[in-house]
């Protein structure tokens, strides 16, 4: 079999051979593509060289297609269809209509405070659209992104990995979280001294016991004891209020569970550094409509989330 090189095929080529199986005529082929017919002409005689065959030939008034024609005419109407699909799809995304799975990398933290209303934005603008959450450990995160097994990571990412790009969306800092009613908490706030003689709990991944909180207390010459810690956010709230511990917690949890989990929520009495929360995507899908559109979605929701 003759090997053909694919790199120097002009596409245009099979477009004209569409053209005319579909007009029966060089002339109105050439009107269909809006060339002229020296043009189409010279398509046709390209064609002819490049399958070896004369592949229409003139019978009455019309060019039919030889048998050669008819043999590869399915392969390549397909091909032309597929071509134009997939540049189709990569070109137009309606998120009105799209019923595109989007996979989020995503702490329980970044869950919380961004999914609720990015699904209330999806439900208005993008109805079809589905959303899956899933953990990631940083270390990984650029394999993810790079492999498209999510299309963007939500999180603090200090070092971004090569090949992503990282756009910053709102800032946190910590506040302090009591059980109400805590003896040691005096009009929403307390004294620091008191606060390192509490027992602690702390937010850990590391399963460590030491976090932001030891580091701001060593520069006052103190120390806490942490007497409970948990990798997973979400259930220091409802700890913490069954209990005297206290706790560090990013502000926006701390105070939309305030209520649910009857806490007090105060002001801390060492200084910590607020940090910034930050959307992370590869560069491959820098310019892609579908993950462009996400970006923005989530964009537009972390500004109301900034203010608030």
């Amino acid at each position: 079999m003759k090997s053909i090189n694919l790199a120097a095929l002009d596409l245009n080529l099979l477009v004209a051979f569409e053209a005319l199986l579909e007009q029966h005529s060089v002339t109105k082929a050439a009107e269909q593509l809006q060339i002229g017919q020296p043009a189409m002409s010279a398509a046709l005689s390209r064609l002819r060289i490049l399958f070896e065959d004369e592949l229409f030939v003139r019978l009455g008034r019309q060019m039919q297609p030889t048998l050669k024609a008819q043999a590869i005419a399915p392969g390549i109407l397909t091909a032309l269809q597929q071509i134009r699909q997939a540049v189709t799809a990569s070109q137009t995304f309606d998120p009105s209509v799209s019923h595109r799975t989007f996979t989020i990398g995503s702490s329980d933290y970044t869950s919380f405070v961004l999914m609720p209303p990015l699904l209330e934005f999806s439900l208005q603008k993008a109805p079809s659209i589905n959303i899956q959450m899933i953990g990631f450990e940083k270390d990984s995160v650029g394999d993810l992104l790079e492999q498209g097994e999510i299309d963007v990571a939500l999180g603090v990412f200090p070092n971004p990995p090569r090949q992503t790009q990282w756009e910053p969306i709102f800032e946190e800092r910590f506040v302090g979280i009591a059980r109400r009613g805590h003896p040691a908490v005096q009009q929403g706030s307390i004294s620091l001294e008191t606060f390192a003689q509490l027992p602690h709990a702390l937010t850990t991944l590391r399963r460590d016991t030491t976090g932001a909180i030891d580091k701001a207390l060593s520069e006052q010459n103190l120390e806490r004891r942490v007497a409970f810690t948990t990798p997973h956010m979400m259930v220091l709230p409802f700890a913490i209020a069954s209990s005297d511990l206290v706790a560090a917690l990013p502000r926006r949890i701390a105070l939309r569970l305030a209520t649910v989990c009857n806490l007090t929520v105060f002001e801390l009495p060492v200084k910590t550094k607020p940090w910034m929360v930050s959307m992370l995507w590869s560069t491959l899908s820098n310019q892609d409509e579908a993950n462009h559109w996400l970006r923005n979605a989530i964009k537009a929701i972390s500004q109301k989330i900034e203010t608030s």
